[in-house]
């Protein structure tokens, strides 16, 4: 067992209190921090705890006259020590599908993200690029806002943390933390991992001292830091854990936490004296605040306007608490534990809740560079377009949940759903729309349905969908709105409109009305699933005669039976998203003409391309 040695030092800080507990001198050891996935900080007097969030970004909601309560959404800030990858792009992806939905309610949304863009291991990756970190972190933040755009990610706060409003608000939350108490100098020595960032206990470490995480081998480094005195809230969490069981999601993460507080918390080191790149501790330039008490406080400060002076009070009261914290597993501990201990030293409100989503692999296999096996996101997008990765990742992993993803189960799935289930049937039914009724709907949706059992399933599936949405589970919401596509499908090909047609009189107009109802059934999936897929679901809107304005206001509540009215005029039918092709290798190596794709695996496979929607 590597042996820590703390030794106490309140020379240099004369208003830092020496309050560790004899007990800790022995327990000590450091925390880890990886994965940098931050969260915003809470508000100075701690408000009734909402179990989930609501903001909207609709205008309508700022015109009512007291302002509501936002609904604060937050994705990890990402380290920029390298590109974006699926594993960010399937947090951001959630978090926006989630953001949609409450704004669909009405609410007033805030959602964050962001970078993180500080530390040791980010100066070593500017300095191998041949680039300063300020450059290095300018190109790889930009990546981030890039492939956010082509994700139809719709934030509303993007933060930096070299932002100087951001450097002033950590500086304050030190300083308030500081005046507390819960900050004291100690010298530490122990096994320092540089891709973690962080010391390592040598138990959790493998053969030759290589970290569990990065498999490279720690180094030994000793140093005079500031620790925050993360043992004295030990109680507190587990009052709050007790008090309020869903605070940390799903259940079983909970119980995740609970052991590890359990186990006893030790104090964490919050400064770096080797590390340049960074913020300096307030009255001690010599030594720069770690990068997750400093990242951490990104959430705060994305909630500054630009006319709101740097502070914490201005930033608070603009939004705090957060009401989800999106974060991946592996950085569980800090965002449920060390988190919340560090804003109620500061004197704010802590988070209503943490969600930690599963890992993705691919072809059941972990992702590395070293294994050739990594997903890019930007290639994704190129291949297949935006809809088919974010229905393919929210509909086929159960949030909270590790997920696989297969190139093959991927092309069969989005082919099946979107382009039959929901394409196909949009697509046919305008086609006979126009050419038996000139694009025109004959009667209100409302009259068509009139004592059809059709109209209840839908209503049904509707309200289904929306409660999954509201507990997170994404998944479950999609297979929703996909029941509502299958019941369509059954009732057209039960009723055959294009016979009806064929026999004329009351059979005609009986046909006439069951378009009328299929298209109201595509309205509704255009509402439903647009958290998910929006430019979809904007294309399947626009087909229904509606403009790009009706879009971007509509509500939750238009998800009632009854939108589409007599005399309303369809647009020229056209898929709303095409099959996705790909091409088969002969035994040459070249390619063959494209062929659709069959459920069952053929040969091996490579995909050639999408035909853009």
């Amino acid at each position: 067992m590597a042996v820590a040695r703390m030794n106490m030092n309140c020379s240099i800080q004369s208003s830092l209190s020496c309050i560790l507990k004899p007990s800790s001198f022995f327990n000590f050891r450091t925390t880890h921090f990886r994965n940098r996935l931050y969260f915003p900080q809470n508000n100075f007097i701690a408000p009734k705890r909402s179990l989930l969030c609501t903001c909207s970004s609709n205008t309508n909601a700022f015109q009512t006259g007291e302002k509501a309560e936002p609904f604060v959404i937050t994705t990890p800030l990402y380290y920029v020590n390298a590109p974006p990858h699926m594993g960010s792009a399937y947090t951001t992806i959630a978090a926006d599908a989630i953001a949609r939905f409450q704004r669909l309610l009405g609410k007033r949304v805030i959602f964050i993200t962001g970078t993180d863009e500080h530390g040791e291991k980010i100066a070593t990756a500017a300095s191998a690029g041949g680039s300063s970190p300020r450059e290095h972190c300018d190109v790889i933040s930009q990546a981030y806002k890039m492939l956010w755009k082509d994700l139809d990610i719709a934030y509303d706060k993007f933060i930096r943390t070299t932002d100087p409003k951001h450097e002033a608000i950590v500086e304050e939350f030190y300083s308030r933390v500081l005046a507390n108490d819960d900050i004291y100098r100690a010298d530490y020595e122990g096994l320092y991992c540089v891709n973690c960032e962080e010391y390592k206990d040598e138990k959790e470490l493998l053969e030759n001292n290589c970290c569990p995480t990065h498999l490279k081998p720690c180094v030994p480094r000793k140093e005079d830091n500031y620790f925050f005195a993360l043992s004295k809230y030990q109680k507190s969490l587990e009052e709050i854990l007790a008090q309020n069981p869903d605070f940390v999601q799903p259940s079983y993460r909970l119980n995740e936490v609970q052991s590890w507080i359990k186990s006893g918390l030790r104090d964490f080191s919050i400064s770096r004296a080797a590390v340049d790149w960074g913020i300096p501790v307030p009255n001690d330039n010599k030594q720069t605040i770690y990068v997750w008490f400093d990242a951490l406080l990104g959430y705060i400060s994305a909630l500054l306007e630009d006319k709101d002076q740097p502070n914490l009070q201005s930033a608070v009261s603009s939004g705090w608490p957060a009401s989800l914290h999106l974060i991946g597993k592996d950085i569980l501990r800090f965002h449920a534990v060390y988190w919340p201990a560090m804003l109620m030293s500061a004197g704010l409100s802590i988070p209503k809740r943490v969600f930690g989503h599963g890992f993705l692999t691919k072809d059941g296999m972990k992702m590395g560079k070293s294994l050739g096996n990594t997903i890019e996101p930007n290639e994704l997008v190129h291949k297949f377009g935006v809809d088919a990765i974010r229905y393919f990742f929210l509909r086929e992993v159960e949030f909270g949940n590790d997920g696989d993803y297969s190139e093959d189960r991927f092309i069969n799935i989005v082919n099946a759903h979107l382009a039959n289930t929901i394409g196909n049937l949009l697509n046919r039914t305008l086609g006979l729309l126009k050419k038996n009724c000139q694009s025109t709907l004959v009667v209100d949706s409302t009259i068509a349905a009139e004592g059809k059992e059709f109209k209840d399933t839908v209503e049904k599936l509707v309200e289904k969908a929306r409660i999954h949405y509201e507990n997170l589970a994404l998944s479950s919401a999609c297979e929703a709105v996909l029941e509502i596509g299958n019941a369509g499908n059954l009732y057209m090909d039960k009723h055959q409109p294009w016979s009806l047609f064929k026999q004329g009189g009351d059979a005609s107009e009986a046909a006439a009305k069951d378009l009328v109802i299929i298209l109201e059934t595509m309205r509704i999936i255009a509402i439903a699933l647009s958290p998910v897929a929006p430019s979809l679901c904007r294309r399947i809107h626009a087909q229904l005669g509606y403009s790009e304005d009706q879009f971007d206001n509509l509500n939750w509540s238009e998800t009632k039976w009854g939108g589409l009215k007599g005399g309303q005029v369809m647009a020229e039918p056209k898929p709303v998203f095409a099959r996705i092709e790909q091409l088969k290798e002969n035994e040459n190596g070249g390619a063959e003409a494209p062929k659709k794709v069959v459920k069952k695996k053929e040969k091996k496979k490579q995909v050639q391309g999408v035909i853009e929607a």
